[in-house]
């Protein structure tokens, strides 16, 4: 009687190569992942507000009153120019945008170390928890934003057909935020100290970014296209002419502050993914 012999596996060969280029930034992961992306966001948003007595009214707190004392200070008494518009229009369509890319910087600066345990205990992608820190921003801007359109109603301040573009800008403050944003969660990690730092960071900012002041008041157009170096100074400027139609010359300080952010989005995904390998063990 004839035996039959077993039949042999076929043998598979697997070869793992670090990944190069685009692929080693890891965005695909964040397209195969989108429900946890999703849920992830929705949690931030749902931990920011609970247990809160105002809830989401933070959102349209923070920059209503800091345009009140910059109104009083800077409007008022320092007779700051506003480039044709009411001072709490031009004021607070700058803090609109800032106060958005603020948020998203504290948040995904602080997100990993936040979010240890989940870090620790199960795998996904890590470049996961800044991204939703950034995403859950978005609320508060809608909030915001909602105000700002309200106030140019009341005042009387027609909506610029340049609108079209506004949402390049809300672009370029979410690459910024992210860009930063992911620097200073790896570092977090690395530098637990890092954290103390983040609201002096924040505070010098706010400073150096037109929002309290137009950047027509630097003259001089290379001095301008230095100060496009803070990639903020884009979208604030942006934002405005988007919006407000301002009279600015957009093109050179855009097309820095533009550069710059994305150098910071890529550079800090590179930086990211080359210690994330080891966020389990120290973090």
């Amino acid at each position: 009687m004839a035996t039959t012999q077993p039949l042999e596996k076929p043998k598979i060969h697997i070869v793992i190569e670090p990944a190069r280029g685009l692929r080693g930034l890891g965005l695909r992961d964040l397209w195969q992942y989108r429900e946890l992306l999703f849920f992830l966001t929705l949690r931030d948003i749902q931990i920011r507000y609970k247990q809160t007595i105002l809830g989401i009214l933070w959102a349209v707190l923070q920059p209503f009153l800091t345009m009140v004392v910059f109104s009083i200070f800077f409007g008022n008494l320092a007779k700051i120019p506003s480039d044709g518009v009411p001072y709490p229009i031009f004021s607070y369509a700058g803090l609109v945008p800032w106060t958005f890319f603020a948020n998203a910087l504290s948040m995904a600066s602080n997100s990993l170390v936040a979010n240890s345990t989940l870090v620790r205990k199960v795998y996904f992608p890590r470049l996961l928890i800044p991204v939703s820190s950034v995403g859950a921003g978005l609320v508060d801007f809608v909030l915001a934003f909602s105000i700002l359109l309200l106030l140019m109603l009341a005042y009387g301040t027609p909506i610029s057909a340049r609108l079209i573009a506004l949402p390049f800008f809300v672009l370029l403050a979410m690459v910024t935020g992210l860009g930063v944003g992911l620097w200073l969660s790896t570092l977090n990690v690395q530098f637990r100290d890092v954290r103390y730092a983040i609201p002096f960071l924040t505070q010098f900012w706010l400073f150096i970014t037109p929002i309290a002041y137009p950047s027509s008041l630097i003259e001089n157009p290379t001095l301008r296209t230095l100060y496009a170096l803070n990639p903020m100074a884009g979208v604030i400027e942006g934002f405005r002419w988007a919006l407000l139609d301002t009279p600015i010359t957009l093109g050179p300080m855009l097309i820095v502050s533009s550069l710059v952010a994305v150098a910071l989005l890529v550079t800090g995904l590179l930086y990211f993914r080359h210690i994330e390998r080891t966020f389990a063990d120290i973090i």
